[in-house]
């Protein structure tokens, strides 16, 4: 599937003509350092020397974007890149544990992947569960939660000399180390070599381990026998068709009957995993804690499969779509339990039930690269080292669910407008905020969003659950958005859709970030006398505060979860001029409205602000300020003639095109610049 955008609410020729009338284009740091952290944590040695990243382990763009903002987040005074370089490449993750990188970390020196597991990979698509860890990442930090899943192949099952004790050789496909389990005695029978199912070459995944390491008694660590194990079978391979077809299609729900459970039958049964429940807390059975899984038989009959306590993390192990293969369940009779259900039974983890999954395995598209990827593939610092270096990628293979939408989440370039088309999810844009206001005829919290980057700009519609959430967002504020879902209308336009709620939904505002100005890695220091030939960027600027006299400060209330200022309606009520909601029962608080002249060596701009930044500046709340007496009041900005700050200036003048209300931000009055940080300089 190659990238075309065919009609939709994208600008892309407008913005085209924008660009050729003289601004300079000049390649953006933070997307520079992403980058550079992606090159660092994820090696080209990683990709296909054949142009195709369907065996790509590296990290996605999203992905390292993301953390390096939240780490921005956490580290409010400032990050420098050994700081975000040290995070991405500690955390436990199934989308950057590459080979490479771990082998680089390890202690010991690396080991040959087992023969077998090289084999199989070869036909591997199925996508990582969510909580999975690698083998070689607990060799390298010696640790592992309960919480924590195992996707494993048998390399070897064998007993213990002198002992009746069975122990399972556990590779995976993303390390070179294996290791041993001790098997639980639920599972003996299921091992019996030579024709036990557990046996080599067969892929079983695990979780609720304990680890034994090496410190505690053996030569390297082992992982301590656990209950919760599920057994993967594979339709296409003849011993496991037969299984299924042999022990676990004679019966189904119907068959289920309340004589056979009270005289003990056993019953085998095989259903698709319709749903998963999130964590339910029952605090009427003293904090009982469950999970539902829905289950549907060949016959379309549904049965509930109840995990309680401990035995929910089982849930970790299995994926809607799956079929689920239950030999001895526990069954319970909803009339005699204390289960709040209409169901006649429910299906239970007993203590000889024994799990076997099909895992559902998504359909995956080939997706060639737009000529934005191939443009923008790897940094700038990467060209010009060796400017005759071509791209090495020209197609990916992306999951693709049964309704033909592909998955983005892991993409491993940057996103463009102009590479959207429909039936896209997990996308994620970073861009230049030229409109945004709430929906005012619609049932729900949503707002329209226009974003801009070098390629384009498109409508977004933000899905809140009660009420804005994101803090203040204006016009020229540079934003990060993932979770984004591209669908094609009845109107033969693309529409940009996002949820609050959705995994994966995040939305940062870089304008905004404390620590953004204090972290030279992300930025780079601009004159006042750029502004006028970049106004379409973001500037990080050292000036001070020139022209008292000229100096306007004001204090108005402004509505907390949005940070714009409030107006009193002619009926007496007080709305938000940005979220046109009632805030006599909101959070309204006083505010600054300021005006004021920087400076740098060479010019002077006038500019305003609000909020935490105006404080930044005038060091004083807009509490203690109001109480000041009025001459104080006029008087107090002299004190602050000729301080030093960084500041972040962004252009906050709507551009003139179609589709925009006006042409500021309505705090803006004719002011073209707002600062959004500032910092002072000691």
């Amino acid at each position: 599937m190659a990238f075309s955008n065919g009609g939709s609410l994208m600008e892309t020729d407008n913005h085209k003509k924008r660009e050729g009338e003289g601004e300079d284009e000049e390649e953006d740091p933070f997307l520079a350092f992403i980058e550079y952290a992606r090159s660092v944590i994820s090696p080209e040695e990683d990709e296909d020397p054949s142009g195709n990243e369907e065996g790509y382990n590296g990290a996605g763009w999203s992905w390292i974007a993301s953390r390096i903002l939240k780490t921005c987040i956490s580290y409010s005074s400032g990050v420098t890149a050994a700081i975000l370089l040290s995070y991405l490449s500690q955390i436990s993750t199934p989308l950057i544990v590459s080979q490479a990188w771990s082998e680089q970390r390890r202690v010991g020196g690396s080991k040959k992947r087992p023969e077998i597991i090289d084999q199989m990979k070869r036909k591997h698509r199925r996508a990582k569960l969510p909580n999975t860890v690698t083998i070689d990442s607990i060799y390298e930090k010696n640790f592992l939660s309960l919480s924590s899943v195992l996707e494993a192949v048998v390399v070897d099952a064998h007993v213990l000399p002198g002992t009746n004790i069975y122990m399972l050789t556990l590779g995976d496909y993303w390390s070179s180390n294996t290791i041993d389990l001790y098997l639980h005695r639920r599972y003996y029978d299921l091992v019996d070599p030579p024709n036990g199912i557990l046996k080599k070459a067969r892929e079983i995944f695990l979780t609720g381990c304990y680890l034994r390491t090496a410190k505690e008694g053996c030569g390297s660590p082992r992982l301590l026998p656990t209950e919760y194990l599920v057994i993967l079978l594979d339709e296409d391979l003849d011993d496991d068709a037969i299984l299924i077809g042999a022990q676990f299609c004679s019966d189904s729900f119907s068959s289920i009957s309340h004589d056979g459970v009270k005289n003990g039958v056993s019953y085998s049964l095989y259903a698709r995993i319709e749903s998963i429940s999130s964590l339910e807390i029952l605090e009427q059975c003293g904090g009982l804690q469950r999970k539902q899984i829905t289950l549907v038989d060949n016959d379309g009959v549904k049965l509930r499969f109840l995990l309680w306590n401990e035995q929910v993390i089982l849930a970790n192990l299995i994926s809607v779509g799956s079929m689920l293969a239950l030999d001895r369940p526990y069954i319970a009779i909803a009339a005699e339990s204390a289960l709040e259900t209409s169901d006649e039974f429910c299906l239970e983890y007993g203590t000889a039930t024994q799990l076997y999954l099909v895992p559902f395995v998504q359909h995956e598209e080939q997706v060639c690269l737009s000529s934005t990827q191939n443009r923008t593939q790897g940094s700038k610092l990467h060209a010009a080292a060796d400017p005759t270096q071509g791209p090495k990628v020209s197609q990916v293979s992306l999951p693709c669910d049964s309704q033909g939408s592909i998955d983005f989440s892991n993409y491993p370039f940057q996103l463009f407008v102009a590479d959207l088309h429909g039936k896209m999810t997990g996308i994620s844009l970073y861009g230049v905020v030229r409109d945004v206001f709430r929906e005012r005829e619609t049932a729900g919290v949503i707002f329209l969003l226009k974003l801009e980057d070098s390629t384009g700009s498109i409508w977004a519609k933000l899905h809140f659950s009660q009420s804005w959430s994101l803090g203040r967002v204006s016009v020229g504020h540079t934003a990060y958005i993932s979770g984004l879902t591209c669908s094609k209308t009845k109107q033969d336009r693309f529409e940009l859709s996002w949820c609050e709620t959705d995994d994966g939904a995040y939305f940062i505002n870089l304008s905004c970030l404390p620590a953004l100005v204090n972290s030279s890695c992300l930025h780079k220091l601009s004159r006042l006398s750029d502004l006028s030939s970049r106004r379409n960027s973001m500037h990080i600027c050292r000036v001070w505060i020139d022209q008292v006299d000229h100096c306007h400060v004001t204090t108005r209330f402004s509505h907390a979860p949005c940070g714009h200022f409030v107006k009193e309606m002619p009926s007496g009520a007080v709305e938000c001029s940005f979220c046109h909601c009632d805030c006599d029962s909101e959070v309204v608080m006083r505010a600054f409205y300021l005006k004021l002249t920087l400076a740098d060596k060479n010019t002077k701009i006038f500019a305003w602000c609000t909020g935490q930044t105006a404080m930044e500046l005038l060091q004083i709340s807009p509490d203690e300020f109001y109480e000041l007496s009025e001459d104080e009041q006029v008087m107090y900005p002299s004190s602050l003639e000729n301080e030093r700050f960084i500041v972040a200036l962004v252009n906050c003048k709507r551009l003139a095109v179609h589709g925009s209300r006006d042409s500021q931000t309505p705090e803006a009055d004719a002011v073209s610049w707002e600062i959004t940080r500032a910092l002072k300089c000691e």
